[in-house]
């Protein structure tokens, strides 16, 4: 083939939106179905897959400083488009958003507290902390707030964190988890069933070139908070030391 007949190398993904993305979202919202997806879906990749995976690089470029555990290769942060209806009632094959979770290394296989935003037509999400904790994590989340739980409250009610997101609510259980005490102070927060924080932006917000350091700026606040609710589950999972002779 004639060099002036070659295709032109794809040009790199910037670290935000063009406006395309958003009306192929909200198109994708009324035909959410495999024929007006597939023959679509190079226009997907153009407009949305590529430009998360260019956002998802620069944010985790910037985690390096203040976050390096959770420094990992942008594929294994960004969701897949396509929705698991195996038990749902709704059998739409695809989400209407796109998403990233920044997961603990050492935690992917499961949930610990970590980095996540999403972008759809009517807003754009950003939140950190633990929201699916596992049962074993739940449990060690709740026994270190026994005992840290001011420290907890100290970083919950820092002034930036305040400003920044908004306010905490951890979809509570109404009464003390079987074996904690009821009257403990921190009652309020070993209820909770996650533990975090979450903004909501304009919609627009991802369309601007500094959509990246945005996140990055949000990301930053919330890091002691992610860290501090992975310590009880890092600390769980540190391999015990051997004993021996009775000495360690």
């Amino acid at each position: 083939m004639p060099q002036s007949q070659k295709s032109a190398p794809a040009a790199a993904a910037f670290p935000y939106f063009r406006p395309e993305a958003l009306s192929f979202l909200r198109n994708l919202a009324r035909h959410n179905d495999r024929a007006w997806f597939q023959p679509r879906k190079a226009e997907f990749e153009a407009e949305l897959k590529e430009p998360m995976l260019a956002i998802i690089r620069k944010v985790t470029g910037a985690m390096a400083e203040f976050a390096p555990s959770f420094v990992r290769p942008a594929e294994k942060c960004l969701f897949r488009i396509y929705r698991d209806t195996r038990f749902s009632a709704n059998k739409q094959p695809y989400k209407t958003h796109v998403a990233a979770w920044w997961s603990h290394q050492g935690l992917e296989k499961t949930s610990g507290a970590g980095y996540y935003f999403h972008v759809s037509p009517k807003e754009v999400i950003v939140a950190a902390g633990a929201y699916m904790p596992e049962k074993d994590q739940l449990a060690q989340i709740r026994h270190w707030l026994l005992d840290h739980y001011q420290e907890f409250r100290k970083l919950l009610q820092n002034r930036r964190v305040r400003s920044t997101f908004e306010e905490f609510e951890g979809n509570a259980l109404t009464r003390p988890p079987k074996g904690f005490p009821s009257e403990h102070p921190a009652m309020d927060l070993i209820r909770c069933r996650q533990w975090g924080l979450a903004a909501t932006l304009p919609a627009k917000a991802a369309l601007k070139k500094d959509f990246a350091a945005t996140l990055i700026r949000y990301f930053k606040i919330a890091a002691p908070i992610v860290d501090a609710l992975n310590t009880p589950i890092a600390a769980a999972q540190a391999p015990k030391r051997r004993v021996l002779f009775g000495l360690r």
